[in-house]
């Protein structure tokens, strides 16, 4: 059975100024969610309550990440930004792992 709408994570560099990173990161969800296309991006929420600078608080934001890929919940990831960071490879090597297709959306990264 196809499906009709398609859950797109939303990957975008985070770290250095984090607010305005996340008001990138919305202002990417406001423009690509539609009837088709459901926009999901973990780290949004994890943000909220675990410390990005400490350790522990990171891995367990990145392990909720990749979950998603783990789980196949996933259709597509999609790349947003203007260079890769190391959290965002992970979610590329997990992405090509669980076979799911890596797209890349901003001009300034480059597709894989």
């Amino acid at each position: 059975m196809k499906k009709s709408k398609k859950t797109v994570f939303v990957s975008h560099p985070i770290s250095g100024d984090m607010e305005k990173n996340i008001k990138k990161v919305l202002d990417i969800f406001r423009k690509i969610h539609s009837k088709n296309i459901i926009p999901v991006a973990p780290y949004l929420v994890s943000l909220q309550y675990l410390d990005d600078e400490v350790t522990e608080d990171r891995e367990l934001g990145i392990d909720a990440n990749l979950e998603c890929f783990e789980r196949e919940y996933i259709d597509e990831l999609w790349l947003f930004g203007d260079f890769i960071p190391k959290g965002m490879r992970q979610e590329i090597e997990a992405a090509r792992k669980f076979n799911i297709p890596v797209v890349a959306k901003s001009g300034k990264i480059k597709a894989l």
